[in-house]
């Protein structure tokens, strides 16, 4: 019995005697592009000016006081802070967690 143990995600062991072909299959699919979706409006966010629209919709105000690589929003009503790197190339799903957290039932996070 050769082969390669693979973990999946579901916790479970596998097998696999020629990992070339399935674990490079994994690989890829795990590699997916992530989106932010503003749920009420199904628009995916693909630039920060459609992402500011609709944050100071939702009562955030951008913040000019921190890091000048950074474009920062807050509210007044609470202590959060939402903090983007000014590139939105890299804008990655770690910046896009945190604005789901702060909006929550607002925002979601798919596999482009």
């Amino acid at each position: 019995m050769a082969g390669v143990w693979i973990f999946k995600n579901n916790g479970v062991m596998q097998l696999v005697e020629n990992p070339g072909s399935e674990y490079a299959e994994a690989k890829r699919g795990a590699s997916k592009r992530k989106v932010l979706v503003h749920l009420p409006s199904g628009q995916v966010m693909s630039s920060y000016n459609s992402l500011d629209q609709i944050l100071r919709s939702l009562g955030w105000e951008r913040y000019y006081g921190g890091d000048p690589d950074l474009y920062q929003f807050h509210k007044h009503s609470s202590i959060d802070l939402i903090s983007l790197p000014k590139d939105f190339d890299k804008f990655s799903s770690v910046y896009m967690y945190d604005i789901v957290v702060k909006n929550p039932n607002l925002f979601h996070v798919r596999d482009m």
